[in-house]
């Protein structure tokens, strides 16, 4: 069949996962982790006493959770869930703007300082929209779907897409079939008229294989995938990726 659609995933193919780091650390910030226990704790530590190590051990507990239930089921919990999860844990509440600024926290903060795209993906993507549709097909994992389409929008690039599947809005984490089906039926076309292109070789090639469609694992930020890939190609920079789309299509 004809390729009529292309989707991408975010992190690492179109985003640079953990490139805001460098920036948080020249500011004289802690990492994106340390902060999130910080949050918690500054939160709870002001109804009363609680010693930050019991914070950070539950934070570590949730997240251990949170990952068995990505992994296992291809569901991602939303921030508020992870954070009811964690205070849960410590038999602790927070309500009103207490808890409203927390949450708001965890969700803006790859917004408020932004990891950068990933070199040629803006030309690239601007090529590709020219013949094909282009969405979007990504877990959320802290930063929900809202929060990502406007990273996407302040590094100018939100405009190619179509269409979005984000784990916190579709209800499922890639590799389940309801994300790319999800994207498929927004964009009016068939499963087996679309190519994928992300850089985990579970998620991004065997998920979309099982559906009959093509992928490309795109290996310029991480290449852990690559040996064994059964991907239908590799791409190792975005400036080769509308050649390699046009020949599998």
């Amino acid at each position: 069949m004809a390729i009529k659609a292309i989707s991408f995933d975010l992190w690492d193919t179109i985003v640079h996962d953990d490139s805001d780091e460098p920036k948080r650390k020249a500011r004289g910030l802690r990492s994106k982790r340390d902060e999130r226990r910080h949050l918690v704790h500054g939160a709870l530590a002001a109804q009363g006493p609680i010693p930050f190590e019991t914070v950070s051990l539950a934070y570590d507990v949730a997240d251990a959770a949170f990952n068995k239930v990505w992994r296992e089921h291809a569901i991602t919990w939303t921030i508020k869930e992870r954070l009811g999860v964690l205070l849960k844990g410590l038999g602790r509440t927070l309500t009103g703007s207490a808890w409203d600024g927390v949450v708001k926290a965890h969700q803006t903060m790859e917004v408020t300082i932004r990891p950068d795209l990933i070199e040629g993906i803006d030309a690239a993507l601007a090529a590709l929209a020219a013949r094909y549709r282009l969405c979007i097909v990504s877990d959320a994992i802290v930063s929900p779907g809202w929060a990502l389409r406007q990273l996407l929008e302040a590094h100018g690039v939100l405009r190619h897409f179509q269409a979005f599947a984000f784990s916190d809005e579709v209800g499922h984490s890639k590799p389940h079939p309801d994300m790319f089906n999800h994207v498929a039926s927004a964009l009016g076309v068939r499963l087996d008229e679309m190519v994928h292109v992300g850089d985990r070789e579970h998620n991004d090639i065997k998920g979309p294989h099982a559906l009959g469609m093509k992928a490309v694992l795109f290996v310029a930020t991480r290449a852990a995938d690559r040996q064994g890939t059964t991907a239908d190609a590799v791409c190792e920079r975005h400036a080769d990726l509308p050649a390699i789309i046009d020949r599998l299509a």
